[in-house]
């Protein structure tokens, strides 16, 4: 009888292994919620955007890089939390200074969240850059290929600070172009498809030192090989906007665009931006579309 009730046991293990093909299947882990990126040990700035008020940006990495946000920046809800939200004004940008551990010259990454509300007149409305017209100041951009319509149309035509970027890249696209460490010129790569309109986007741009990547919601969408890094300069980070860093003007705490210069708006983001990180590494996966 105890013979009789081994077998039968042995009988119906083997047949529960083979029923999931000879070997027990492990339980599945449980999906981690979506989250906000994390200030690790490779980030270098995490701007998060969720002041209250005010124009003081904090920074949640290690480093300390505040920033001051221009009196059009408003706070806004955002994807996780507030943001900070700019519209087609002079005075709608976030300013970081310069800071020596802002260079990642070999790997590198920028991301953030956008919301966009409409496309630039101009050729390029920023999401993010440290870059500027002076000529020492231009390391790298994160923005939104504008619609680039002619002077005709534009009443105030732009100053084409970005016109060798966006010549021969398609409106609505992301790009990100950086200049080189070891070379002249200029490396550009944009994004596929359009950005849409009207609702979050994770957007992503890294360098290794080979290969150049852009990322759409967590996911590759193109790549490149570019057999560079990043050129070091002492250009500023600035958020939602281009500017000139000598026409910036501190009046009673308030930082600002000088008006008797005139500046116009040319390449404000009409948008939202939040989480905005930037690490120095090359990131392949993103904690903010973890379980998506």
């Amino acid at each position: 009888m105890l013979r009789s009730w081994l077998a039968l046991g042995l009988a119906l293990s083997l047949g529960a292994c083979a029923h999931h093909g000879g070997r027990e299947t492990a339980p599945r882990p449980p999906r981690v919620p979506p989250g906000p990126p994390l200030a690790d040990s490779v980030t270098v700035g995490l701007w998060r955007f969720d002041e209250r008020g005010g124009t003081h940006v904090f920074d949640g990495s290690p480093f300390g890089l505040d920033g001051t946000a221009g009196p059009d920046a408003r706070v806004e809800f955002g994807r996780w939390k507030s943001a900070r939200g700019f519209t087609a004004t002079a005075q709608s940008f976030v300013f970081v200074p310069y800071n020596p551990v802002l260079e990642s010259p070999r790997d590198f990454t920028v991301e953030a969240w956008l919301y966009l509300n409409d496309i630039s007149r101009y050729e390029l409305s920023a999401v993010a850059m440290r870059w500027s017209p002076v000529a020492n100041q231009q390391s790298w951009l994160l923005g939104v290929v504008g619609r680039k319509l002619s002077g005709a149309t534009n009443t105030t035509p732009s100053p084409g600070w970005f016109d060798e970027v966006v010549t021969p890249l398609v409106t609505a696209h992301l790009v990100f172009a950086f200049r080189p460490d070891l070379a002249a010129g200029l490396q550009t790569i944009q994004s596929s498809v359009e950005l849409p309109l009207n609702r979050w986007v994770h957007v992503a741009a890294t360098v290794d030192g080979e290969v150049v990547r852009l990322f759409l919601d967590g996911r590759l969408d193109v790549q490149a090989a570019v057999p560079n890094g990043i050129r070091r300069s002492d250009a500023p980070l600035v958020v939602g906007n281009a500017l000139d860093p000598r026409r910036l003007i501190d009046t009673g705490g308030d930082l600002r665009q000088d008006p008797s210069n005139l500046p116009l708006p040319w390449y404000a983001l009409n948008g939202t931006v939040d989480e905005l990180r930037i690490s120095n590494t090359a990131r392949t996966t993103f904690e903010s579309l973890e379980g998506r």
